[in-house]
């Protein structure tokens, strides 16, 4: 299973944490974001990790010029949308990135009948993450989906399962439904940001029993 942990700030945490198993690390590319990044300081970060650690950048409601030139600067090999970009944008974005970069589009859940807002992407972005909804929030806000809800969602394309997972609670989750992979970020902290390397430990013991 596909486990990425996002908000990486520090190279000694993202370094332990691909040790541990991770296989795909975000970084958050929002200013007013508190997990926030600069781009050189991403770089140097993506420099240091194995080629085979995907490095993901989060945006939200920016212009594609601006996605791209982060890519650049930054060294990602993947891009996750965080905000409210429609499937055009996507399109226009997914010609602009080299075909080799991810493009991964969250959508924050209000109600089961969000579900349906998925469809209108499954031509344009190469992964679906699913995340809750908090009205001042973009991600990060340690709030769980309805699992039950989820139990068969099968979209045509992989999808990473989000929203307020922990190592105390990915067991019961995974035991409902099957993502393609999990995305976790406040459920493996100690403040935003700084991650606790011993609850991803615990989150690997976890997925052991799965």
């Amino acid at each position: 299973m596909r486990v990425k942990i996002c908000g990486i700030t520090k190279l000694d945490q993202g370094k332990a944490i691909v040790e541990l198993g991770a296989t795909a690390l975000g970084f958050i590319c929002v200013p007013q974001s508190r997990r926030y990044i600069p781009p050189q300081a991403i770089g140097a970060i993506v420099a240091c990790l194995p080629e085979n650690i995907d490095c993901v950048g989060v945006f939200a409601d920016v212009d594609c010029q601006e996605i791209v030139s982060v890519v650049t600067e930054a060294g990602l090999t993947g891009v996750q949308l965080h905000g409210n970009e429609s499937p055009q944008f996507c399109d226009r974005l997914r010609q602009l990135l080299p075909k080799q970069i991810e493009l991964i589009k969250a959508l924050r859940l209000k109600t089961s009948q969000s579900l349906v807002e998925t469809n209108a992407y499954s031509e344009c972005v190469n992964t679906l993450l699913l995340d809750a909804y908090h009205p001042q929030l973009l991600g990060g806000t340690g709030q769980t989906l309805n699992w039950q809800e989820l139990a068969h969602f099968q979209p045509p394309l992989p999808w990473l399962l989000a929203g307020g997972l922990t190592p105390h609670n990915v067991f019961a989750a995974l035991s409902q439904i099957r993502p393609t992979g999990i995305d976790l970020s406040s459920g493996v902290e100690r403040s935003p940001g700084d991650k606790d390397i011993k609850k991803v430990a615990q989150l690997f013991e976890q997925l052991k029993k799965i």
